[in-house]
C-alpha cells in the first residue's frame, strides 16, 4: 500500500513500482490507509508522514496498536533527528527523507522484505525453472525467458507457493490492486501466456489447473490436468 496525498508524486511512485512487477493500492488521506489496512492484505506500506485527516505517525500507531505487522517504510520532507526518531518511535521499520532517487526506495523496499517474517530467497526453483527475485530473471533448463512485470509478478507467487492450490482471489490480491474483479478472464489468460513460454515442446507441465480451486505449481503430473 502506497500511502501518498500529492497526486502527482503517488502517480509516479505507483507507475514505477507496478513496472518493478508491484501490486499497489494507493491510499490518499490517513484514514483511507487504516480503513484499506484492515479490509486487505498487504506485505509493505510506504507511508507519507504529511497526510490529510490523520498524520502518518498517528496511522503507523494505530496499525501498529492494531496488531499490523508487515514492514512500514516512512517518507517525509523533514530530515531533522528528531523527525527520524519520531518515525521510528511510532512504529516505522525505515525512514526514507523526500526528495529521493527511486532506486534506493526500491533497494529498502527489497531489505524491508528479506528482514520480514516471510522473506523471499535471492532464487527461487522449481524442477529446472529458476526465479531471480532480485533481477526478475527466469530461467528454464537455463534458457533465459522473456516476461513482462504482470507475467513475473504471477509466476512469483505462483512459486512461492509451490506445492499449494491458490485460488482467484488470492492470485487478484497479491498479483493486481484492490480494484481488480478476480472473476474477469484476466487471470486465465495471464496463466496461458506462462504456460506458452515457459512450457514448450517436450517440457513438462507446471502450472496445474484445479477445477473450481485455482492453480498449483507442481512438477508432479496431475491425473486429468485441465487445460
Amino acid at each position: 500500500m502506497l500511502v501518498e496525498d500529492e497526486t502527482r508524486v503517488a502517480g509516479f511512485l505507483a507507475k514505477g513500482l507496478r513496472e518493478q512487477a508491484y501490486a499497489v493500492d494507493v491510499a490518499g488521506d490517513g484514514e483511507s490507509a487504516l480503513y484499506q489496512a484492515a479490509v486487505n492484505h498487504y506485505d509493505l506500506v510506504i507511508l507519507d508522514v504529511m497526510l490529510p485527516l490523520k498524520n502518518g505517525h498517528a496511522v503507523c500507531r494505530e496499525l501498529r496498536q492494531g496488531g499490523f505487522r508487515a514492514p512500514i517504510l516512512m517518507l517525509t520532507a523533514r530530515d531533522s533527528i528528531d523527525d527520524r526518531v519520531a518515525g521510528l518511535d511510532s512504529g516505522a521499520d525505515d525512514y526514507l527523507v523526500k526528495p529521493f532517487d527511486f532506486k534506493e526506495l526500491l533497494a529498502r523496499l527489497r531489505a524491508l522484505s528479506r528482514r520480514s517474517g516471510d522473506p523471499r530467497p535471492a532464487a527461487l526453483t522449481i524442477a529446472d525453472l529458476t526465479v531471480n527475485t532480485a533481477s526478475h530473471g527466469v530461467t528454464r533448463g537455463g534458457r533465459p525467458i522473456s516476461l513482462t512485470a504482470k507475467e513475473y509478478a504471477l509466476l512469483e507467487f505462483l512459486v512461492l507457493n509451490q506445492g499449494r492450490v491458490v485460488g482467484r482471489e488470492a492470485i487478484a490480491q497479491h498479483v493486481w490492486e484492490e480494484s481488480f474483479d478476480a472473476f474477469t478472464n484476466v487471470i486465465d489468460v495471464y496463466i496461458k501466456r506462462l504456460r506458452a513460454k515457459l512450457e514448450g515442446p517436450g517440457a513438462a507441465r507446471l502450472i496445474h489447473t484445479r477445477r473450481g480451486e485455482g492453480y498449483l505449481l507442481s512438477e508432479q503430473p496431475e491425473a486429468g490436468d485441465a487445460a
